[in-house]
């Protein structure tokens, strides 16, 4: 089986519920140490600090079907909608996930403005909370293809299922969240430079839930609760014989005060491998 993780953690008080590790982990704890591009999911970061430049939920973005930046030419996922294609507003772009609609906001940022966005929502800032964890990075881009590939979470950005789990809890709780599993572990939080604000995270609990009304989540409609997600495949390694990249499946979601983060290693996307188990795990 391909190695897969899930955590979850509620985020009014950021008590670790589950973090399990599936049979093709080997032992390993993905869940928690795991070093992947977290793909798709990320484009709540981005979200962030798009918002932050002054783009607005409603606000008119170009998703051309590929876009090339120096060269390298990117594109949306093979079975990406093309009636969502060409002008579609901010919020459809998140909902449906349209990498070339954030790729072509790219400089909108400055350096340092995912960062720290990634920050305001917990990922990227190391914490010792009395057991191995990786909080994922998100250094500044070397080239502009890479700070390209950054929006759309691939690049060098990396995180763990701990740290995507994060960001949706710090998305429904409307602050960094600091998880906790050992209650008598005293944790000294490092807070984010640029914190959330009330408005921030209601406008990205707003798109997380146009992920599920409207986008590439609409399977978990019927769920019972009010679910915010996000689905994220994130290409890598190398192409196969038919010029194929590998994807990770990701998906992350919020219901009421819960927050979760599904991991498939090897996937056919976000909705179809990784949605499966986090929507029997909601269920």
């Amino acid at each position: 089986p391909a190695a897969a993780a899930l955590v979850a953690i509620r985020p009014s008080d950021g008590a670790v519920l589950a973090s399990a590790n599936g049979a093709g982990a080997a032992g390993a704890d993905l869940a928690s140490t795991g070093q992947y591009a977290p793909g798709s999911t990320f484009k709540v970061v981005t979200a962030l600090a798009l918002l932050r430049s002054g783009l607005t939920v409603d606000e008119v973005v170009s998703c051309p079907a590929t876009t090339v930046v120096d060269g390298r030419s990117f594109k949306n996922y093979d079975d990406y909608p093309s009636s969502s294609l060409g002008d579609i507003t901010f919020t459809q772009a998140i909902a449906q996930s349209c990498n070339t609609a954030l790729i072509g906001n790219t400089d909108r940022l400055a350096e340092g403005d995912l960062a720290a966005a990634a920050q305001a929502l917990g990922l990227g800032t190391d914490h010792d909370l009395g057991f191995p964890v990786y909080f994922g990075q998100v250094p500044p881009p070397g080239t502009d293809t890479g700070a390209a590939a950054d929006m759309i979470g691939q690049g060098t950005v990396l995180a763990s299922p701990f740290a995507m789990a994060t960001v949706a809890a710090s998305v429904s709780a409307g602050r960094a969240v600091l998880p906790v599993l050992l209650r008598d572990h005293r944790v000294e939080q490092t807070p984010p430079e640029v914190p959330l604000t009330t408005g921030e995270a209601g406008a990205l609990r707003g798109l997380m839930r146009a992920v599920v009304t409207t986008g590439s989540g609409r399977f978990l409609l019927e769920v019972p609760g009010e679910v915010g997600a996000k689905t994220g495949p994130a290409e890598h390694g190398a192409p196969d014989a038919a010029g194929d990249l590998p994807t990770h499946a990701w998906m992350i979601a919020t219901r009421g005060d819960l927050a979760v983060a599904v991991f498939v290693e090897t996937g056919v996307s976000g909705s179809q491998t990784a949605g499966p188990v986090l929507e029997a795990f909601l269920r």
